[in-house]
């Protein structure tokens, strides 16, 4: 009897996952190559995450336990995005009329593009629908 193994089992040897790589790079492999981790955002799918009064215009909400950031661009445009930077992972602190990592000075657009680096990626976006004044993480 064979069994298959789990597809959240990963089959890197250690030696091979150290070779060439170094103690960082052996790190972030582990960390991105075994399996997948929830995004908090996957809980709140279907829910309620803000109300359109709270999110101005040209402007936007941070959502900190739910590493989210709501924007309203334009009148009645509402999206959502990661909180977290794509540069180095932090947790965006501030939005204004821009989106703001103060951990490496990180600026993201209300549409979640790259404004100024050491970013180069933008924010990863997530689908939202608006029914009345709530706003619902698709």
């Amino acid at each position: 009897m064979t069994t298959e193994p789990s597809p959240r089992v990963c089959r890197i040897s250690r030696r091979a996952m150290l070779a060439g790589t170094g103690a960082a790079g052996a790190v972030a492999l582990t960390a991105t190559g075994c399996g997948t981790t929830p995004k908090p955002q996957d809980a709140l799918r279907g829910t309620v995450v803000a109300q359109t009064t709270d999110v101005p215009e040209g402007g936007g909400l941070l959502l900190m336990d739910a590493k989210l950031v709501i924007t309203q661009p334009e009148p009645g445009t509402f999206l959502a995005f990661s909180a977290s930077c794509t540069h180095g992972g932090c947790t965006v602190q501030e939005v204004t009329t821009e989106i703001l990592c103060l951990c490496h000075h990180s600026k993201f657009g209300l549409d979640g593009e790259v404004l100024q680096g050491p970013a180069v990626d933008p924010l990863e976006q997530f689908e939202v629908k608006v029914e009345g004044t709530d706003i619902i993480l698709v």
